[in-house]
Formats: C-alpha cells, structure tokens, sequence
C-alpha cells in the first residue's frame, strides 16, 4: 500500500459528506472497520440516518489528511453503501470574523463533532447571489461585514438548541459553503433556518441547495435504521 504524502488545508480540516443508499447487501462488519480505521488515523465520523428519499445514510467525516478522507470513501463503497451525492469542503474563519478570541477560532477550525445532546441533524449547501439587482460581492467590503455581523447574531440566539459548522467550499464544490446543523430538537433546526432567512445578507443574498435532514446515531443505530 502507498502512503501519499498528506494534503490538507494550510489550517484547519477537510471536510466531506457522503450521502448513501445501500445496495443490497451491505457488509455490516466492513463499514463497522472502516469507521474503527477512520477514528484509528485520527479521523471524526459523524452517522446519520436520513429522512426521506434523497439518501439513507450520512456520514461526515472530519480530518487533517484528504487521501485518508478518500479512503474512507472507497471502503464505504467497497462495503455496499452506494454515494447518491457529496460535499467537500473544508473548515475556515470567514473573513469577517477578524477579532473573535482564540478560543472561537480554534473552535470553528477543529470542532469536536457530533455535541452532546444534539442528535438532529441538517446538512444543505448555500451560495451568495451574483444577480444584476442583487449581488453580494459587488457591496463595499464594509456593508458586508456589518450584514454578516447581524446574521451571526441572530445565530448566536440558538446557542445551546443549535450547533452551526459552517465549512467553506468555493472551488472545491459546486456551492460557496457547507452548513451543517446539530439541533437538539428537529423544529430547532427549523426556528433557526427560518429566523436567519429574513435577515438581509440571506433575504437578498442567500441562494440555497437541497436539505438532507436526519438522526445523529452510532454507527449500529445508523445501520439498523439504515437497513431494517
């Protein structure tokens, strides 16, 4: 086996979400080592059962080196999950975030995933519109910065309902940024969309892609909901 020399962001995590179907049979036993070979090289991996149609299964995973990320998927893939759609992206301060304390930082670069107590779970992609009446990157720097500053706060009024991992993805996938939300109530999730969605940087700015909504597990809950 070749070991590739590690690649990764210059701070920080990669970040990728495979959503799955499993074909039909899934080697249980190889998805259950492949997550133990995961956490093993250092790696976090998130499970969801996924509501709905889109997919079945979730997981997130977390990590400084992507070839390892990219092992991880081959192994899912090998042992019988089938990816329907992914993200990759990876964790990062905005630039509009200069002054937060070191703690934060540290926090928003290396997450400890998933948080207690929050076992809903929404993942949906997320742009900022280029339209001719709308367009967010032709605003002054400084009229960016206080829309993003309000748009925090009103996150920041979800503290201990809602954990926000805003990971950025431009050039790396088809949208500017991953979001990821641990709620500890599945309306919770739903407050917290809803009340960000009448500030102004995502009333005219905010372009939005397809939710994946679901249950954080162990992998055997994940499994058993998976493949009942």
């Amino acid at each position: 086996m070749t070991n590739p020399a590690p690649l990764g962001p210059s701070r920080g995590l990669n970040v990728v979400h495979l959503f799955c179907h499993p074909e039909d049979i899934v080697d249980v036993a190889a998805v259950r080592t492949a997550v133990e070979d995961a956490q093993g090289a250092s790696l976090q991996v998130v499970t969801a059962a996924i509501m709905g149609a889109k997919a079945d299964t979730c997981f997130m995973v977390l990590g400084e080196n992507l070839w390892d990320l990219r092992r991880f998927q081959s192994k899912i893939q090998a042992a019988g999950f089938n990816v329907a759609e992914s993200y990759v992206s990876v964790t990062e301060i905005s630039e509009y975030a200069a002054g937060i304390p070191e703690r934060m930082i540290n926090d928003r670069l290396f997450p400890i995933l998933p948080p207690a107590g929050m076992k809903a779970f929404c993942f949906y992609p997320m742009s900022k519109r280029r339209g001719e009446e709308h367009n967010w990157y032709a605003l002054p720097f400084e009229e960016r910065e206080q829309l993003m500053r309000q748009h925090g706060k009103s996150g920041r009024d979800f503290k201990g309902r809602v954990l926000q991992v805003i990971t950025g993805s431009t050039g790396l996938d088809d949208w500017e940024w991953g979001v990821t939300l641990f709620g500890v109530h599945v309306d919770d999730l739903k407050d917290c969309v809803y009340t960000m969605r009448f500030d102004e940087a995502s009333t005219l700015y905010a372009e939005f892609g397809a939710f994946y909504t679901g249950l954080v597990g162990t992998v055997d809950e994940v499994l058993d909901a998976s493949l009942a």
